[in-house]
């Protein structure tokens, strides 16, 4: 585990590094906007279509569903609490509950639990975050940014679903899957080779979103309830619901590590469009991502 967290440090360090050195004149954030781009129209929807084509799905996906579910709303309901008696304006509010709600399941949990445990944590990872943080992150999440936020703009969870290259892959891959359609020698390699450039450039971008410039000690003040339920409640949520509805194995130590990710750095974009607190969101995200590489390791010793 340590040598996996190490690599994968680093790997998120040079992402990092590109903030103040930009390579080819390319900034940063320019830099990140196509790579995540890519990622998201092509590579992995090509992973994800792969993976769930070929994973052995039934009961253990509905669990998986179910505790990433669980996890989310335990969270959103712990900050809401909490948010309730702390000075906040609407917008830090509502920043707070997006980023103590949903975890970076993708970016950085599908590489960890591909590093882990191959085919079989990738599976994890992508029916973790498809199957139930995704479609309640562009619905409950949306519907909560818009309430918060300052922006006028009408929201349809739904159609915003519906927009998604790689839950129209998962659907795609679990219908073959489910209909007993072998998957072609050809088409596993192509795939693979596509869904290959997933870890790193998804790792690469973590680096270039991160700001460190935000960890100020009156923000990570603001910040450290949000940052406490995302590393240390959510993933003791998933924990005590996997065990509750008999989730076992590396299944059972996949979930609950997906449940220990950082904030998602998507946030950062829902902050934006709809007018919450970006700038303390980032904090939210910066601060969870550097301490989970800490906190991780401990998880994964609970879980084994």
């Amino acid at each position: 585990m340590i040598s996996v967290i190490l690599q994968m440090a680093g790997t998120i360090a040079l992402g990092h590094i590109w903030r103040y050195l930009p390579l080819g004149g390319w900034s940063a954030d320019r830099a990140r906007g196509a790579l995540t781009s890519s990622v998201y129209y092509l590579f992995l929807p090509a992973l994800v279509f792969a993976v769930l084509w070929r994973a052995p799905l039934g009961v253990d996906t509905l669990r998986i569903a179910g505790t990433a579910a669980v996890a989310v709303i335990g969270s959103l309901m712990l900050m809401y609490a909490v948010g309730r008696v702390m000075p906040l304006t609407r917008p830090q509010f509502g920043a707070l509950l997006l980023a103590a709600s949903f975890p970076n399941a993708t970016y950085m949990g599908l590489p960890l639990l591909d590093s882990l445990f191959g085919d079989a944590g990738q599976a994890v990872a992508i029916q973790y975050d498809l199957f139930a943080c995704t479609p309640l992150l562009l619905s409950v999440g949306i519907l909560l940014a818009a309430r918060f936020g300052d922006s006028d703009e009408e929201v349809h969870p739904v159609k915003t679903l519906l927009k998604v290259p790689p839950l129209w892959a998962a659907v795609a891959g679990a219908g073959l899957n489910l209909a007993g359609v072998p998957q072609p020698d050809w088409a596993a390699e192509w795939l693979d080779r596509l869904g290959a450039a997933v870890v790193p450039i998804m790792l690469v971008a973590l680096g270039m979103s991160l700001r460190l410039e935000t960890l100020t000690g009156r923000q990570l003040l603001t910040v450290s309830p949000a940052v406490a339920i995302q590393l240390l409640w959510m993933p003791l949520v998933a924990l005590g619901f996997a065990l509750a509805v008999g989730t076992s194995g590396q299944t059972l130590t996949a979930v609950v590590l997906e449940g220990a990710m950082p904030v998602m750095v998507l946030g950062l974009v829902l902050c934006d469009r709809f007018g919450l607190d970006t700038g303390l969101y980032a904090t939210t995200a910066s601060a969870s991502t550097l301490l989970a590489l800490l906190t991780i390791p401990f998880w994964h010793g609970v879980a084994i």
